[in-house]
């Protein structure tokens, strides 16, 4: 048998605070089924959703800015997340 070649994911090492705690993050991908999570894993999944949540809120931001408006809303949010 041959042994298959594992793809190593280089996480951004830069000196970054996360607004994200592992601990909830780890929580969750264990409630989902994962029953072992890597600290690496863990950081990606944090490093993915702040990454989303930066370009809704950006995108959300946009159409309150056209609209002439100060306050994001949940609404706006919902509409920022659809693609």
């Amino acid at each position: 048998m041959a042994k298959k070649k594992s793809k190593k994911i280089i996480i951004n090492s830069k000196s970054q605070t996360n607004f994200m705690s592992k601990a909830p993050i780890k929580r969750f991908m264990k409630e989902q089924g994962a029953s072992l999570v890597s600290d690496g894993a863990i950081e990606l999944l944090i490093e993915q959703l702040e990454m989303q949540a930066k370009r809704t809120t950006k995108k959300a931001l946009s159409l309150v800015k056209d609209e002439k408006r100060k306050r994001l809303s949940a609404d706006d949010i919902v509409w920022a997340s659809r693609e």
